[in-house]
């Protein structure tokens, strides 16, 4: 007798979702490969607030039902390198929520703004500050050219 089949709801961080056919038998790896291919290392599915760490684990096990809804987030940083084809654009939500490329000038910013602070009201800042303010420029400096001189 063949196995029934189910259906899951892949729920994804910008609310689309997608629905899986599975059967319970399956594992969490099958889903991912059959779903996710080429990107099974960057997904992370979460089931009821627990992350599904374990690729080997069948569906049955984690008692899902039919209609049940799995969340998805797929990573933008593989441990592998992956193509930077159609991927690398596939989900804008993150790319418009990535505060983290903003880091940079924002530090940049606040620091051209203390040095400019420093220059038109130089009673106002001690040597102490004054050279603080050169050391964390200095310090900046070093770890921004380390991280982007790849």
């Amino acid at each position: 007798p063949a196995e029934p089949t189910m259906v899951l709801r892949l729920k994804f961080l910008n609310d689309t979702e997608r629905l899986a056919r599975v059967r319970p038998g399956d594992t969490v790896g099958a889903l991912k490969r059959a779903y996710f291919p080429g990107q099974e290392q960057q997904v992370r599915l979460i089931y009821q607030g627990q992350l599904l760490r374990d690729d080997a684990q069948s569906l049955a096990a984690l008692h899902l039902a039919h209609n049940s809804v799995l969340h998805c987030h797929i990573s933008q940083h593989s441990p592998a390198p992956a193509p930077a084809g159609p991927h690398a654009s596939a989900d804008p939500v993150h790319a418009a929520l990535n505060v983290g490329s903003l880091m940079l000038p924002l530090f940049v910013l606040m620091l051209a703004v203390l040095w400019y602070f420093q220059l038109q009201y130089r009673h106002v800042f001690t040597a102490t500050a004054t050279t603080f303010l050169a050391g964390l420029t200095l310090l900046f400096s070093f770890m921004a050219f380390t991280m982007y001189r790849r």
